[in-house]
């Protein structure tokens, strides 16, 4: 399983907007993305217009090929992208140890 992390800022006093977008764009269209198994964002206390994503997928090319290169992430982009103050810095990671 591999996670990818987006940090993204929104525009300042769009966060009520924001939430919404997420929420749908994640229910609506990356939920019907080939090998994605689940997702989580959390948004900033000290900078309320901070997010993280964090979406888990079953491989990297489930994210960086099928997803980001099918008609969903236009999408995707569609919904969340009028929002982002910057474009989202986006890595991805293995799980290296977890608790039980």
């Amino acid at each position: 399983m591999i996670l990818e992390h987006a940090d993204i800022r929104i525009q300042p006093g769009k966060q009520a907007e924001f939430d919404e977008a997420i929420a749908r764009g994640l229910r609506t269209v990356v939920a019907r993305a080939q090998g994605m198994r689940g997702f989580k964002v959390n948004r900033g206390i000290e900078s309320p217009e901070r997010y993280v994503l964090q979406i888990f997928w079953d491989t990297l090319e489930a994210h960086t090929v099928g997803f980001r290169e099918s008609p969903l992430f236009a999408e995707w982009r569609a919904i969340v992208g009028p929002y982002f103050a910057q474009p989202p810095v986006v890595e991805h990671f293995t799980l290296v140890v977890k608790s039980d």
